[in-house]
């Protein structure tokens, strides 16, 4: 059986896979191909509050390890917003500080003026706009000569257990729709023409995955009514959701601007 994930940590070998425990979090680094994948395992996004931030510090810290130190990153909310386990993309964009525009009188009068510059996108999909996100940030890119694309979306597990509890960072872009059988163009360095870094939360698995994983010696026939894929979801996931992309938004905003705090970032945005 074909079991799909985005996850590089479900999909390599133990023995090629770096860990290291970090106040209570599990980081797995994995180098493959030239591209680093970095996956970070907590509590359930659903529960855990993160208090004294620092989630979103040991997030954010990686992310900037990811990205070129200067220039304009173009971050971009993958997915559809109306379709909750795929909204993830959506409402981070909507969180992060767009900071391209202050110049001038503005960036003085606002006290921003030290602020890297910072462009944002929802692209949407294909089914509602008729337009391939790829598509769109290729004529962004072109337009805005970015130094690096920061490309965020719902991720595809293999394992439920890791449903809402594991944020995945990748300097190899990102393929929109492969975790679920509907895979789109690529969004990366050889089809942007710059860097792109990968983020997401896994919000599914494949119903067939889930089936054949529960049973002993290999899978059942796929979970497919009518020949239609199904894709499993937690019972949870509008809180996943909703602080998974806080969470990822604000992990964005401090890597990107580490002088201010989150506190300044929510009032901001």
């Amino acid at each position: 059986m074909n079991f799909r994930t985005d996850l590089a940590l479900e999909r390599t070998e133990p023995a090629r896979q770096t860990k290291r425990e970090l106040d209570g979090c599990t980081e797995t680094r994995i180098d493959e191909d030239g591209k680093t994948y970095i996956t970070l395992e907590v509590q359930s996004i659903s529960d855990h509050i993160d208090a004294d931030d620092s989630l979103l510090n040991l997030l954010a810290g990686n992310l900037k390890g990811l990205l070129p130190r200067e220039g304009l990153v173009l971050a971009a909310g993958l997915g559809n917003r109306a379709v909750t386990p795929d909204a993830l993309g959506p409402l981070t964009a909507d969180r992060i500080l767009a900071t391209r525009h202050i110049r001038g009188e503005l960036a003085r009068v606002t006290g921003l003026g030290d602020m890297r510059p910072v462009a944002v996108a929802s692209p949407g999909v294909l089914g509602t706009t008729g337009v391939e996100a790829f598509e769109v940030l290729k004529a962004l890119v072109g337009a805005l000569k970015p130094v690096a694309v920061v490309a965020v979306d719902a991720l595809a597990a293999k394992s439920p257990s890791r449903l809402g509890c594991t944020v995945q960072l990748c300097s190899g872009g990102i393929a929109p729709g492969a975790g679920v059988g509907n895979a789109r163009p690529r969004i990366d360095e050889s089809t942007l023409g710059v860097p792109v870094v990968g983020l997401g939360i896994p919000t599914v698995v494949d119903a067939s995955t889930f089936a054949g994983g529960l049973a002993a010696g290999g899978g059942p026939e796929p979970a497919r009514p009518h020949c239609a894929p199904m894709m499993v979801t937690p019972r949870e996931i509008d809180l996943i959701i909703r602080r998974g992309s806080h969470l990822l938004a604000m992990g964005l905003n401090r890597a990107m601007n580490p002088t201010f705090s989150v506190e300044e970032f929510e009032e901001l945005t």
